[in-house]
């Protein structure tokens, strides 16, 4: 019986010839991830672990971007924490406000040449499963297992298993990797994937960029997946080679592949044309339903960005629709680049003034309304059309508030309207 990708890597970093599925191991990992809301409780059980040190500090990452620019004194006394464990423990990869890597962990981390294919990454964010895009293993945990994990270098796993997402064709035009990956969560729901790995395959991956990829694996865990992979090929390579080029030339990472006898639990085939414009309406992800198939739907608010959205190519698909024409009167849009990079480069190309022109406003590289954080919470009552990745019960604000997740397309034609729109009805 083969493995699958996913197994392929924790086989090598448990140093076992093979893994089953169910099978518990301990794997060596090559990146640990914390953030301002999951290392400053880390930071404490590190501390009784007796540890002289992190045991790597070029593999340790600490990225505070969930309330930064602090927004209040708890915020700031946690970034403070970190920053003061970062600078005692010699740890490079630590990225302060302001310094042109910095931005929101799951952008930062691939656009600074830190994942690479076959690597295994923990990080105590669920969204760190967005790393698979690029041929490696990445899952969340606890900030326990965060601070065992800075101390040790390793950590346990149980073996997942996997269900394989077969793709063909091509998506339709104005149809995201968005639509697609809640169009899949619609289908299986929010445990449809319960501690699987999500393996997608098939022709319809070569039409899949970079960046769509990392959509879609920033969302594996919204359908409750372990992690979501993708192969390696020359799409990869080539952002490997523009993001991480010591990686390339060092020939310092492994592309796994599936075997041909690998074992699913089931496969799941997708014709990519045939993927809608889909919404997830409140409070679930998997609530999803197909744009004109529902009554006109208000809104107050618009978010574009975070780490499922915030790269530069989606701020570019955003502002073909803003350009020349203006947000609703009474609507809120809101901005937020995924990075320093990111913001930077979209202000090279003129992107930020096209917002700016059409009534948006543009935030620093953060988190920011995503997780209720702060820049963009909804009062009671209020609806938000946002390209993040949750929308559970008060996600965004006030519990009686609703989010309703979209495309950038989808998203940017619902601020001009003022209600859930298609961008076809743009003129």
């Amino acid at each position: 019986m083969g493995m699958t990708m996913t197994q392929k890597i924790l086989a090598q970093h448990a140093g076992l010839d093979k893994v089953e599925p169910g099978q518990l191991i301990e794997a060596k990992l090559d990146l640990v991830l914390g953030n301002d809301v999951t290392t400053p409780p880390a930071i404490d059980v590190f501390a009784q672990t007796c540890a002289c040190g992190v045991f790597d500090k070029n593999k340790v990452a600490l990225v505070p971007d969930h309330f930064t620019p602090n927004k209040d004194i708890k915020s700031a006394d946690n970034c403070k924490k970190i920053r003061e464990f970062a600078k005692t423990q010699g740890i490079e990869h630590y990225y302060e406000i302001g310094d042109p890597l910095m931005g929101v962990e799951h952008v930062i981390l691939p656009e600074n040449g830190l994942v690479a294919p076959g690597d295994v990454i923990i990080g105590a964010d669920s969204h760190t499963c967005t790393y698979g895009a690029l041929g490696a293993f990445a899952t969340g945990v606890g900030s326990t297992d965060l601070a065992c994990a800075m101390a040790t270098g390793q950590t346990w796993f149980r073996v997942p298993e996997a269900i394989r997402f077969n793709l063909t064709g091509k998506l339709s035009l104005n149809i995201t990797s968005k639509d697609l990956i809640l169009y899949i969560i619609g289908m299986i729901g929010v445990d449809g994937a319960l501690y699987e790995s999500m393996e997608f395959t098939g022709p319809g991956v070569d039409t899949l960029s970079m960046s769509d990829r990392l959509t879609i694996c920033n969302m594996a865990i919204e359908a409750g997946g372990k992690n979501g992979i993708f192969p390696v090929d020359q799409k990869t390579i080539e952002y490997l080679e523009k993001f991480a080029p010591e990686r390339v030339s060092n020939h310092s990472f492994t592309a796994f592949s599936a075997d041909e006898d690998a074992v699913y639990e089931r496969t799941i085939d997708i014709d990519l044309a045939s993927v809608p414009m889909t919404v997830a309406f409140p409070h679930l992800p998997e609530n999803a339903k197909t744009v004109g198939t529902f009554p006109e739907v208000v809104i107050d608010q618009v978010v574009i960005g975070s780490c499922t959205n915030g790269r530069l190519e989606d701020l570019r698909v955003a502002a073909e629709f803003f350009k020349g024409r203006k947000v609703k009167k009474g609507v809120r849009c809101i901005i937020l680049p995924g990075s320093q990079r990111v913001w930077k480069e979209a202000l090279k190309e003129g992107l930020l003034e096209i917002f700016a022109d059409s009534n948006c406003v543009v935030s620093a590289a953060t988190c920011g309304p995503c997780l209720g954080g702060h820049m963009g919470i909804l009062a009671k009552g209020e609806r938000c059309v946002s390209t993040t990745n949750r929308n559970f019960v008060g996600r965004m604000g006030h519990p009686e508030s609703e989010v309703y997740l979209a495309s950038v397309p989808v998203a940017a034609a619902s601020a001009i309207f003022g209600r859930i729109a298609s961008p076809f009805e743009l003129n």
